[in-house]
């Protein structure tokens, strides 16, 4: 990698890009992180100020920072972090574009294929993608981890036969012992399907469906594994999405049962088409798809208390997704990000599921545009219109664009601390101010906390304001007309996703009967 390198990746001597000194009570620390960047409508520079436990502020100087806008950009806010930005930089469209030709080439990947075969079918290509792993993990020096990861299913509905979906799993483990547990996961599916998902014969090239999601996650595994990072990566190429999201489900449920903390889990899948079927062509979008309230029967406690307190936007998948799109817009700022809240397009699934499911953060991204006579279509010409999932149809230049937006998001939270723990916001009484707290985060880095806020009905965060080293704080601002979040920072000015805090309300008296 090129230029200094800030702490995490332990190439050199560590250069931070911003480094609050622990100064006394009454001393402000600048901001600091990916927030949005200045320019950005709705961000606008603004005094800083830090307000600790027990310090009250006079009456005209809450009046005066109620009145004017409260984010201010900070050392490392305006700009990237040197060390993210050459991460970004090493993925390589070349090989991208090789790995999806590669793929389609073996035939068919459909998971009902030949297994046998070292040229055709789903056996063949899972062994090449197991093998090109394992040439960047010599290369990473041995840290990073390849292996299979095998389920097996009896019959389904698209299983007519026992069938066992072999996943190839590469992890790079985290260096710091206190991150290296949470973990982050990005993941393709490199099977593929035909019309018929139970047709292991016919040609199922699968170039965008989704070797182009696969081939995102090969190259961030090779990129990604020659750096170092606090928290653990895992890049995951799945098979029997197309068959009924089994091998993802059989991750995510095995992560669950050993007690994983996966903190984000991202699927790219369909990701390098931009000509829709009328051919507009829109190489400037990416679809982000980030679910909200869960659609089931009954709900956790903690996700009934956001939602009688306006938090229904801000469970940990949505928060993911902010971080995500932040990250976008500081290293690849050429390709916006449309947040999309809705679990995934209408008819449609993918591997983000079963991680929603097993109550894990899971987004998926998905191209701008889609072309339908490239999907799920036996190869052929018919009426002069050429069907078929092929290689010649993919913008490989676009799916780098993805890779590359895929790499400052998982950097960036791999570098960062974790999210506060225990956050709440104090209604004990009616008052003005708001009053927050949480569990001091262990990461001997750590430089400090940010509170953020936005009006109830704004999408992203407004308003920053960064509160220092401290686990309490009180802003003159109405608990009441905003949403806060809280966020951690270390001394590179790595900063973590928010989190909501949630409402500590005061003890019922006992009941007299």
């Amino acid at each position: 990698m090129d230029g200094p390198a800030p702490r995490g990746f332990r190439t050199g001597r560590r250069a931070r890009l911003s480094a609050p000194a622990k100064r006394g009570v009454a001393a402000a620390a600048a901001p600091v992180g990916n927030a949005p960047q200045a320019g950005i409508e709705g961000w606008t520079a603004g005094p800083r100020i830090t307000i600790l436990r027990g310090m009250k502020i006079p009456s005209l100087a809450a009046l005066a920072l109620a009145a004017v806008p409260a984010f201010a950009p900070a050392a490392g806010a305006d700009r990237p972090n040197p060390a993210i930005a050459a991460v970004v930089s090493e993925i390589q469209p070349a090989r991208i574009e090789a790995t999806i030709r590669r793929l389609a080439a073996f035939g068919t990947r459909n998971s009902l294929s030949d297994t046998v075969s070292d040229t055709r079918g789903i056996g063949a290509a899972r062994r090449w993608i197991k093998s090109r792993l394992e040439d960047c993990a010599r290369d990473s020096g041995g840290r990073l981890q390849v292996a299979f990861d095998e389920h097996h299913v009896e019959s389904g509905s698209r299983v007519p036969r026992p069938t066992d979906f072999v996943n190839v799993v590469a992890t790079l483990p985290g260096e710091q012992a206190e991150s290296r547990d949470r973990i982050y996961v990005i993941s393709g599916h490199y099977d593929s399907m035909p019309t018929d998902p139970t047709d292991g014969t016919s040609d199922a090239p699968g170039a965008n469906d989704d070797a182009s999601g696969t081939a995102v996650s090969m190259e961030l595994a090779c990129a990604m594994s020659r750096h170092r990072f606090d928290a653990t990566l895992v890049f995951l190429t799945v098979a029997g999405e197309e068959q009924g999201l089994y091998g993802s489900t059989g991750f995510a449920k095995a992560a669950r049962a050993k007690g994983l903390d996966i903190e984000g889990m991202i699927t790219n899948d369909i990701v390098g088409n931009t000509r829709s079927a009328e051919g507009a062509v829109d190489q400037g979008r990416l679809r982000l798809f980030a679910q909200g309230v869960p659609a089931v029967k009954e709900l956790p406690d903690d996700v009934l208390a956001m939602l009688r307190t306006g938090g229904e936007n801000d469970l940990p998948t949505r928060q993911l997704a902010r971080a995500i799109a932040a990250a976008a817009r500081t290293y690849v700022p050429g390709l916006r990000i449309q947040t999309v809240w809705r679990r995934d397009r209408y008819l449609r699934g993918g591997d983000h599921f079963p991680f929603q499911q097993e109550g894990y953060p899971a987004v998926r991204f998905t191209e701008p545009v889609e072309n339908w006579n490239h999907q799920h279509q036996n190869v052929r010409v018919e009426n002069g219109i050429q069907y078929g999932d092929l290689p010649g149809f993919v913008d490989f230049g676009y799916v780098a664009q993805v890779a590359r937006v895929n790499a400052a998001a998982l950097a960036s939270l791999a570098l960062a601390p974790a999210a506060p723990r225990e956050a709440k916001i104090e209604a004990l009484k009616l008052e003005s101010d708001t009053t927050l707290s949480w569990a001091a985060n262990r990461e001997p880095d750590l430089a400090g906390y940010r509170v953020v806020w936005r009006d109830t009905t704004a999408p992203d965060w407004q308003h920053a304001r960064d509160v220092g080293n401290v686990t309490r704080v009180t802003l003159p601002v109405s608990k009441d007309d905003v949403v806060f979040g809280i966020q951690a920072y270390d001394r590179d000015g790595n900063v973590s996703p928010a989190v909501y805090p949630l409402p500590l309300l005061p003890r019922r008296p006992p009941v007299v009967k």
